[in-house]
């Protein structure tokens, strides 16, 4: 993991902000670092993919019978919060 992903991870984990996305986890030693739902090695990435794919809510738990509803949620949710904590300067081409 580089240096930046190690240090975001230890502010957000001291902030108390993964305290409102308890369904979330994000480890150093687990998928490289990368926010995933509690206890499970499914990303937070794979879960968004799959609903970009087309995929409803509803057939994602097929694919993986231990997720729920919520965790789908939850990780819909944490997306967002980390898209509006993250600023990108935008260049034109």
């Amino acid at each position: 993991m580089c240096v930046y992903s190690a240090r975001m991870s230890a502010i957000i984990e001291s902030s108390g902000v993964m305290a409102k996305f308890q369904r979330i986890t994000r480890n150093p030693e687990v998928m490289d670092g990368k926010s995933c739902i509690h206890g499970m090695r499914v990303t937070i990435g794979t879960i968004l993919g799959l609903l970009a794919g087309g995929h409803d809510e509803g057939d994602i738990p097929d694919a993986d019978p231990y997720l729920e509803p919520g965790e789908i949620r939850a990780a819909v949710g944490y997306a967002a919060w980390r898209f509006e904590e993250l600023e990108v300067a935008i260049t034109p081409a």
